[in-house]
């Protein structure tokens, strides 16, 4: 603002002799604190999400899995040489105890390659979709002879699930009356996966819920990280198992990986406009503090990875039904959860 010449020296006399007060005369009127601007809010970015994705999609070099990899080994060596002595020495001293420590050792030993087998069938099971997938999305640019290839693949891959009997028994019947590969691939889409999305998107929702609640209500800072990486986990697994992947230990925390990596190199993981409209465009978040907001985009970020894992676990790519909706997930899954709880909070 604009001093004249006047305000000017009284204010380098006012510095002369510091135990005069200063004052200085403002032209124009003196705005008001009250007209000032509100702080604008900072929009929740979903921290608890943020942070298990990153725990989840982390990937480490060549010479970390290799130090990993020689740990392991090392480990697995030092306790197979001393379980080896100690069930020889207890043989040396007393045979009946000595017995029953082979007998033992030997269980565990089998329970070890039963869960390694396991391990292997689930994994070969994941790659079996994925190659179905693929062969699924190759059919609709191939021919008719081609789609009922891929629809007879898919068919296989769910013939021994009893929930899908009446969609491979509807499948039978018209697949014979469809001469068009898109027909015929919209048709095994339709009648095979279509329940398995219903049932997904339930999964999906209650995973959304379970963190978006985590997050409002616990105030602990890694604990919400913890819950959010868990229920996503629990998610990817029930998805893969959903879709006839039967994901094992290490697969799950693979598929989710694989996952993670994904969303986090499309940045489909960020705050982005589209999310934000999502959750806050029907006015949810106006509604809420600034902890259930935190909740709220939580659960939205959870809702897309579950999105995410759903394209990763099909046997068959998106084409004749539409790809679940994040906005249609958060509302089912949030719907009157925080207003209820907002208003037990007000007096």
């Amino acid at each position: 603002m604009a001093l004249d010449g006047a305000a000017v020296a009284a204010h380098l006399s006012a510095m002369a002799s510091p135990s005069r007060p200063v004052l200085i005369d403002l032209d124009g009127p003196v705005p008001s604190p009250a007209e000032a601007p509100p702080v604008p809010e900072a929009m929740p970015q979903g921290a608890a999400m943020q942070a298990a994705a990153r725990v989840g999609g982390r990937q480490g070099g060549g010479l970390g899995r290799f130090a990993v990899w020689a740990v392991l080994a090392l480990a697995g060596f030092i306790a197979s040489v001393a379980l080896w002595e100690f069930v020889a020495n207890l043989l040396a001293s007393n045979t009946i105890l000595g017995s029953i420590a082979l007998v033992l050792a030997a269980l565990a030993v089998l329970a070890l390659v039963l869960l390694a087998a396991r391990e292997a069938l689930a994994f070969a099971r994941l790659v079996r979709i994925d190659a179905l997938r693929a062969r699924a999305g190759a059919a609709r640019t191939g021919t008719l002879a081609d789609a009922r290839a891929a629809a007879d693949a898919v068919r296989r891959l769910y013939a021994g699930r009893d929930d899908l009997a009446w969609g491979r028994a509807r499948l039978a019947e018209r697949a014979a009356e469809v001469f068009d590969a898109d027909a015929l691939l919209d048709l095994t889409e339709t009648e095979l996966l279509g329940p398995l999305d219903a049932r997904a998107r339930t999964e999906i929702e209650t995973a959304a819920r379970q963190v978006a609640v985590a997050t409002a209500f616990v105030p602990l800072a890694l604990v919400d990280v913890a819950v959010a990486l868990y229920a996503n986990l629990r998610m990817v697994r029930r998805l893969a198992e959903l879709y006839g992947g039967r994901a094992g230990a290490f697969g799950s925390w693979g598929l989710m990986r694989r996952v993670f990596t994904h969303l986090v190199a499309t940045g489909a993981l960020a705050l982005t406009d589209d999310l934000i409209h999502s959750v806050a465009g029907g006015g949810l978040l106006s509604k809420l503090s600034r902890r259930f907001g935190e909740g709220v985009v939580n659960g939205a970020l959870t809702a897309r990875v579950g999105v995410a894992a759903m394209e990763v676990c099909r046997p068959m790519p998106f084409a004749a039904l539409p790809k679940p909706r994040v906005t249609h997930l958060v509302s089912r899954a949030l719907t009157g959860l925080f207003d209820r709880a907002t208003a037990a909070d007000q007096p």
